[in-house]
């Protein structure tokens, strides 16, 4: 199972998804230049996070036109995984693979933290390896990571059972929702289901030395659902 991890003047969470991939899980993996576009040895394309070309328009705002997202939307039309984790998720929106758009956080202020997150679905190939309802600890870090949908659009993800995952709560009971996002959406998938969005860092807590694995496991669920299939 290989991965492809795209690779932006700016990315900064490329080599942290190169080591879970290929140091962690021993899977064959390629790291992708953004102005490479040919994606047919990749089974699972990650748009990893940072500051994609400085994200000096917009957040993802320039990454959608560049050679590798215009391969990776193609790779998801035809049903293949596509996981984009924070300015990740900004591309995939952006590039119109997700809906909705994230924005600045409520507080306007970046936050760099480790949050609790609700797992709200486990049939997916992302979730396998987690229980519904399941509470995992994430860490975060961004400024543009409140995710906004008009009220329609938010019915339909609710509807069609889109949210993954959700910001759960703290110890004290309250909201552990770091930027004011909709519904407390974390992350979200399309309405197939191969192409998720997030803006916790799952590969910063995959390996132990990092205090957590709570994200490992959507990464071994992954391989093993895919290789399985």
């Amino acid at each position: 199972m290989k991965f492809g991890i795209i690779v932006f003047p700016g990315s900064n969470c490329d080599r942290d998804m190169q080591w879970v991939a290929q140091g962690i899980l021993k899977q064959p993996t390629r790291m992708v230049w953004h102005e490479d576009s040919d994606l047919s040895d990749i089974d699972i394309v990650v748009v990893p996070g940072g500051f994609s070309y400085g994200d000096y328009l917009r957040c993802g705002a320039i990454a959608r036109f560049s050679p590798a997202m215009k391969s990776t939307v193609e790779h998801a039309k035809a049903g293949k995984p596509v996981l984009g984790i924070c300015n990740g998720f900004q591309i995939l929106t952006e590039a119109g693979l997700l809906p909705g758009a994230l924005v600045r956080n409520a507080n306007l202020h970046f936050v760099c933290d480790r949050v609790p997150l609700t797992v709200e679905r486990n049939d997916l190939i992302w979730t396998k390896n987690y229980s519904k309802g399941q509470t995992i600890t994430i860490p975060v870090a961004h400024g543009e990571g409140r995710y906004h949908a008009d009220d329609d659009q938010l019915k339909r993800l609710e509807d069609n059972n889109q949210v993954v995952f959700r910001y759960g709560k703290g110890e004290n009971g309250d909201s552990a929702n770091p930027n004011g996002s909709c519904n407390d959406i974390a992350g979200i998938c399309n309405e197939q289901g191969n192409v998720m969005g997030m803006m916790p860092h799952p590969e910063r807590a995959s390996d132990a030395v990092t205090g957590s694995t709570d994200g490992l496991a959507l990464f071994e669920g992954l391989v093993k659902t895919l290789v399985a299939a």
